[in-house]
């Protein structure tokens, strides 16, 4: 079914590999229509309950874009590649399922995007992460503009984003970039260990999460409106009986994502 990406379930999660170690997992327009897909697989999919994203090997998570895809563009075909990437790191970062990116290595580029674009990062000590697309001439085109300073700050970002400089993974916690720093060898445990945590908690819950945090950085949207709206739905869920009734009963819930 994939060409460049890994896909497999295990104890409800997905783990998506970019893999293409010969080319440092570089991102290419079908690479990112797999990791599309695979998200999609992964939405529909209803013993999946969360995701991780990682790379292959342990040199790069993804170590930027295939630039001999794109070198002799237009401005029309660098347009639909920007809105093709666009497309599918949206589809990452409003998955219903929460997205951690664990990152081994090299994040630049559209690798530094894609981590960004999911809900949460763990880095491995070697990690290293940057936007130097300033070196070719170019921008951010995957949504590097806008998620970096969200995450980062506007000052930070703009120094990162104009001088092409990559930050350790130290740094990027530092940073807020990343959550956690941990060795590689402890990188993919650590982000099951919290997924078991959410995997715990009512799934439909977990999605209005998502749904009402990126709100707030949706100028079309009142983030606090849409708060309320969402809290409201819950109390029409199967969820929040259980949630609630488990709670005054003093036993654990079992949620059923209704």
């Amino acid at each position: 079914m994939y060409q460049n990406i890994l896909a497999e379930v295990a104890e409800g999660i997905m783990t998506i590999t970019i893999n293409r170690p010969d080319k440092l997992n570089a991102l290419n327009k079908q690479t990112i229509a797999e990791v599309g897909m695979a998200i999609e697989t992964a939405e529909k999919n209803l013993d999946v309950r969360g995701v991780i994203l990682t790379g292959s090997g342990t040199k790069a998570f993804i170590a930027g874009a295939d630039i001999s895809e794109f070198a002799s563009f237009s401005i029309e075909e660098g347009s639909a590649l920007a809105a093709h990437g666009h497309r599918v790191f949206n589809s990452v970062e409003n998955c219903s399922k929460p997205v951690i990116a664990a990152v081994n290595g090299f994040a630049l580029g559209g690798g530094c995007e894609l981590a960004m674009a999911c809900h949460m990062r763990v880095a491995a000590e070697n990690a290293k992460f940057g936007q130097p697309e300033v070196k070719l001439g170019l921008i951010p085109g995957y949504g590097g503009t806008q998620r970096l300073p969200m995450l980062i700050g506007k000052s930070k970002a703009m120094e990162l984003l104009m001088t092409a400089d990559m930050v350790d993974a130290n740094e990027a916690y530092r940073l807020g970039l990343v959550n956690y720093v941990v060795p590689q060898e402890q990188l993919l445990d650590k982000c099951r260990e919290i997924l078991s945590k959410i995997k715990g908690q009512a799934p439909i819950a977990i999605a209005e999460i998502t749904r009402t945090v990126n709100a707030h950085y949706d100028y079309k949207t009142d983030g606090f409106q849409e708060e309320i709206n969402r809290f409201g739905a819950c109390f029409g869920t199967e969820d929040f009986i259980e949630g609630t009734q488990a709670f005054l009963n003093k036993r654990k819930p079992e949620f059923k994502a209704k």
